[in-house]
């Protein structure tokens, strides 16, 4: 897997499934003329990707728009049906979901790798770039090891590439529940500080059991704080 910087992104048109139309979607209509990050993994639903790598590039879109990115973009080799249930699921509100369901673009990245081990055919590689106007500027690309490496794809990695200057804020994931008082205090106590957070919906999110377990590894703890 080499690098693409320095070239222009592939030509493809994504197959993607708006309300109850089909609707074509081409790499010029996402990438011309704009600041663009992408950044691409194995697969919707799966354990990293949705308790790591997609929740902080979508708390992060605020900052990143701040520097001048107009959009973020997350690709996947799925189709457009698992990644609009992903999107629902994951309330990623910031983040572009893109179905690249036959592996063209991710192919033509020179990503696309085999995973039939784990009985999902062939999938992206994991990592993220800065596209502008089309061309890749940079590409933070995994190292080639056993498994599914996740050490320079993530968000904060391409912060500090975009903005080095940023003083990032640690990462803070808040569990609510719905109609609490004290959720509700604590998080305008956030907004009010000018503090970005992630909010775990207990009961509504399909992924709390993974960002539980995540949320505990992270502090060596068993116990999950809630307000």
């Amino acid at each position: 897997m080499s690098s693409m910087e320095g070239k222009k992104v592939p030509q493809v048109t994504f197959r993607t499934r708006q309300g109850d139309k089909w609707v074509d979607v081409t790499t010029s209509e996402l990438f011309d003329n704009k600041t663009v990050i992408v950044f691409s993994l194995p697969g919707a639903f799966t354990p990293t990707c949705s308790s790591s790598h997609l929740p902080r590039y979508n708390e992060l879109a605020p900052v990143f728009k701040k520097y001048g990115v107009d959009d973020i973009l997350v690709v996947s080799v799925n189709d457009t049906f698992v990644m609009n249930a992903w999107k629902e699921d994951e309330k990623s509100e910031n983040i572009t979901f893109i179905p690249d369901g036959n592996g063209e673009f991710t192919e033509g990245m020179g990503m696309l790798v085999g995973k039939e081990d784990l009985g999902f055919g062939k999938r992206s590689w994991r990592y993220s770039m800065l596209v502008k106007n089309g061309v890749v500027e940079k590409m933070f690309i995994e190292p080639n090891e056993p498994g599914d490496p996740f050490k320079v794809s993530d968000a904060d990695t391409m912060l500090k590439y975009l903005a080095p200057q940023h003083q990032v804020q640690e990462s803070i994931s808040i569990f609510t529940k719905p109609g609490c008082p004290f959720c509700a205090k604590a998080k305008q106590l956030l907004h009010d500080k000018g503090l970005s957070f992630e909010e775990i919906i207990l009961g509504h999110d399909g992924n709390n059991r993974e960002r539980t377990c995540s949320f505990r590894s992270c502090y060596c703890s068993t116990s999950v704080y809630r307000w």
